[in-house]
């Protein structure tokens, strides 16, 4: 008999549904459910593949949701005709996530919250302030753009900046910068709200960066990423900043290193901080270097935040937009690599970190060093002499 329901549901009508007789289902990628989901949601991407295997239940209804509800959509049209009492969730994570935005502000909890708390203070506070010391990343008289994207890894770096100038041994001044490249309205809704809550004082302007690389077919992502780095590096010089700051993490330095081997053929670190090639007296620096991403994962779970994770209009679970203009897939793969890695040794990733400040250059075949190449061979002979 066919379902007659309607094959939308919304958030309201889920919550009046008798505990155990629905199951929600995360269909977006594994990187977007680990980030953030619903209370309780399984992840299952492939979906139809799952149903068609039998591996899913047809004795409750089958709630199903992407990040607008444009993809899961079709889905639950198809796992019906296959027999499975599916609805999708009108709206999806991103009408839960407009639900729980809260404009409360919570900066003083929070900040205690990194003072206070041991672990927090251990693993963020304290980290953040050796990659500050051990990389000389700030002195006397900077004025530094604390660029923000909206994700965790920004929101945490603009408060651990703040506690950072609460306990400064030389004078800097900041400026939290956001660019909106054409978000819609619950990303852009979603930056504020937090940035309001976590008393994050922003500086917002816009560029239409997306509508520019719309049509490009060939690494959009990569081009989106050096446009925004470049529109960031000119509002800041323009702000009287002379440096940027941005929130890749321990995590990313490992796993583009990682990527650059095994896609790129070659050996290629994250620095912690560059000289700009385009705008004089610029730099950028990445203070959070030394910060473990289940840390930060840590510290937004712990007090209850919902960040945005990807704010590309292209398509609906887009979370493929790094500045290394690397796909989530070649990221993801990397960070199964890892884990499995860690299985026989927890130490990998401390050790693949470490080998990035260890680099013996008289047991390479060749390296680059000022855009210029030498070869093993050119000092082979004079070596021997």
């Amino acid at each position: 008999m066919p379902d007659l329901t309607p094959v939308e549901i919304t958030l309201d009508e889920v919550t009046l549904l008798p505990e155990g007789t629905y199951t929600l289902i995360d269909i977006r990628d594994a990187v977007s459910y680990r980030y953030d989901t619903l209370p309780g949601a399984i992840n299952e991407p492939d979906i139809l593949r799952t149903a068609a295997e039998g591996r899913l239940p047809k004795d409750r209804m089958l709630v199903l949701f992407c990040m607008h509800g444009t993809q899961s959509l079709p889905l639950a049209e198809s796992l019906r005709m296959m027999g499975y009492p599916a609805r999708s969730l009108s709206g999806g994570y991103g009408a839960w996530l407009r639900r729980n935005l809260s404009n409360e502000d919570r900066s003083l909890e929070i900040e205690t919250d990194l003072r206070s708390r041991k672990m927090f203070k251990k693993r963020l506070f304290n980290r953040f302030t050796k990659a500050v010391r051990d990389y000389d990343l700030i002195q006397e008289g900077d004025k530094i753009a604390v660029c923000i994207s909206g994700g965790k890894d920004s929101m945490l770096m603009a408060k651990l900046f703040q506690e950072l100038q609460r306990h400064r041994k030389v004078h800097f001044d900041l400026v939290f910068l956001v660019m909106d490249p054409g978000y819609n309205e619950l990303n852009r809704l979603l930056i504020e709200t937090n940035a309001h809550m976590l008393g994050i004082p922003i500086t917002i302007f816009e560029s239409s960066i997306f509508d520019a690389v719309y049509e490009i077919e060939q690494s959009p992502c990569y081009l989106c990423a050096r446009m925004r780095r470049g529109y960031l590096y000119s509002k800041a010089k323009e702000l009287g900043c002379n440096k940027i700051a941005l929130g890749h993490h321990f995590d990313d330095v490992i796993e583009t290193t990682l990527m650059g081997m095994l896609w790129g053929g070659q050996i290629q670190g994250m620095m912690p901080k560059l000289h700009s090639q385009h705008f004089e007296g610029m730099q950028l620096i990445r203070p959070m270097y030394l910060i473990r991403e289940d840390d930060i994962i840590a510290w937004r779970n712990e007090n209850h935040l919902h960040f945005l994770q990807c704010a590309c209009h292209f398509t609906d679970t887009c979370s493929s937009c790094r500045e290394d203009g690397t796909s989530v897939s070649k990221r993801m793969e990397v960070k199964q690599l890892i884990r499995k890695l860690k299985e026989t040794n927890p130490q990998v990733e401390t050790n693949l970190f470490n080998s990035l400040h260890n680099v013996s250059l008289d047991t390479l075949i060749g390296y680059k060093t000022g855009g210029v190449y030498h070869h093993f061979l050119d000092e082979y002979d004079k070596k021997d002499l």
